[in-house]
């Protein structure tokens, strides 16, 4: 089956008209999530003085491209990059949860500095991010994710590099013939190690927006007449042979424009790994459904899926975490928060990582593989939870953690995180407008307004 082939002609003939509304719909929500992120990370994230500072070494700035939150320019690939790994530098962004993977920030920051180059319209933008998303969401399914995982692969990025090519070069008009030229370039691009997980580097950031980057350029190189293998996924030493051991090449092309995949991504309400979001969804609940108290917990059992209890439960120790990377893939961190919070927010790690109430908390949660978590996965990344006190034992099973297509985020919750993480340094009155925009993009006959209003006064 020629998947890249079906796949590039996909993203080259879909039209914004051809789109169920509520796909659209969907998708501007996203982009207005995943911009109050990429804003907040500009001003309040440790990595990214020197992602800056980098790129200014490099000489890629007083370009034609913009960086939300920041009012300098940018050269296109620069733009890319700085708003990928932004926008996943909180662990705040959206998630698709049989995919194991996050969507928007590679894809929607290829696609703003495509569309910025192109000066496409909003429609143009909205339909770019959609068949990105499609490409990146089939092939994590494809690979079959737990096995990629085990290989030492972050699909985010594996995956992204392909999504972003898809909408950079939709957005460059680049035909089928040429997108899946931009598919075969981009495979030698396709990265991301977990390694991150041993040590709380800040690489999983990166290289995230490194996919953002090396799709737009490899769209680019694409739409300038440079040629990439044919078969960049099904062949022989294609992407899904060469990264899985299992791969389902059908996945990739099932219900292709007939289920949206799109659909089925998640948005957080936690900065944490989404594998930690059920249990901390049951924490909060009984804690206040049985008004218990931090200080009364003798033990909290909390079980996951394997795939995510490899990422934040084991088989090392996750009960002493040193940075915030270590505490956003900490089960027993962002639970112990949670016990004393009823939640976590971006600004409970610097609060509470060298807290020694939160880290005796820390050492009386136990992480174990779940058997019901097990058989939701994966389809839904659930958890359970178990708090012991003195006065007895309270038990939860969270099949569809908050967020979930299934069980999604309200308009006006929608909002709240969007303006509590952008507010502080655009002010109220401009996040708002900056809302009202990007909830009406389909009106927008470029994203140059969107992007200055992002920039603050």
């Amino acid at each position: 089956m020629e998947a890249t082939k079906i796949l590039a002609s996909f993203v080259a003939n879909l039209r914004y008209k051809d789109l169920p509304a509520e796909v659209s719909e969907r998708t501007k929500r996203l982009i207005l999530d995943i911009t109050g992120i990429i804003i907040r990370a500009r001003h309040d994230t440790e990595s990214t003085p020197s992602l800056i500072s980098a790129v200014e070494r490099l000489g890629l700035t007083e370009g034609i491209c913009s960086v939300m939150g920041d009012q300098r320019s940018y050269a296109p690939s620069a733009a890319a990059l700085i708003n990928g790994t932004l926008a996943h530098s909180l662990d705040f962004d959206d998630t698709h949860a049989a995919g194991s993977i996050h969507s928007s920030a590679p894809i929607v920051a290829a696609a703003l500095a495509a569309a910025q180059m192109s000066d496409s319209s909003g429609k143009e933008l909205i339909a770019a991010v959609i068949v990105g998303y499609e490409v990146q969401i089939r092939l994590s399914l494809a690979l079959n994710p737990s096995t990629h995982y085990d290989q030492g692969f972050h699909p985010t990025a594996t995956c992204g590099v392909f999504g972003a090519a898809a909408a950079a070069g939709k957005l460059l008009g680049l035909d089928a013939k040429g997108i899946q030229s931009a598919f075969g370039i981009a495979l030698s691009q396709a990265a991301g190690s977990m390694e991150f997980l041993v040590d709380g580097a800040w690489t999983k950031r990166s290289h995230v927006g490194q996919a953002a980057q090396n799709g737009l350029i490899c769209a680019v190189m694409a739409a300038e007449g440079f040629i990439g293998p044919a078969q960049a996924f099904e062949g022989r030493y294609g992407f899904l042979h060469a990264y899985s051991k299992n791969s389902e090449l059908q996945t990739v092309v099932a219900g292709l424009g007939e289920v949206w995949e799109t659909m089925k991504i998640g948005v957080k309400p936690y900065p944490s790994c989404r594998y930690s979001h059920a249990a901390i969804d049951g924490i909060a609940d009984l804690m206040k459904t049985h008004n218990l108290n931090a200080n009364d917990v003798e033990e909290v059992v909390i079980g996951l899926p394997e795939t995510g209890w490899k990422i934040i439960g084991g088989p090392g120790d996750k009960t002493n975490p040193q940075s915030v990377v270590d505490g956003q893939f900490s089960m027993p961190f962002c639970a112990a928060v949670a016990l004393r919070e009823g939640g976590l927010d971006w600004d409970h790690y610097q609060e509470h990582l060298n807290d020694a109430t939160t880290r005796s908390l820390t050492r009386k949660i136990k992480t174990v593989i779940d058997d019901r978590a097990q058989a939701e996965f994966p389809a839904n990344m659930s958890g359970t939870v178990r708090i012991k006190t003195a006065d007895g034992e309270y038990e939860t099973f969270v099949v569809t953690p908050k967020g979930e297509p299934d069980n999604f985020l309200s308009d006006a919750e929608f909002r709240d995180k969007f303006d509590g993480l952008c507010s502080p340094y655009i002010g109220e009155d401009q996040a708002q407008r900056l809302a009202e925009q990007i909830l009406a993009l389909e009106q927008a006959n470029n994203v140059n307004s969107i992007m200055e209003l992002s920039h603050g006064s």
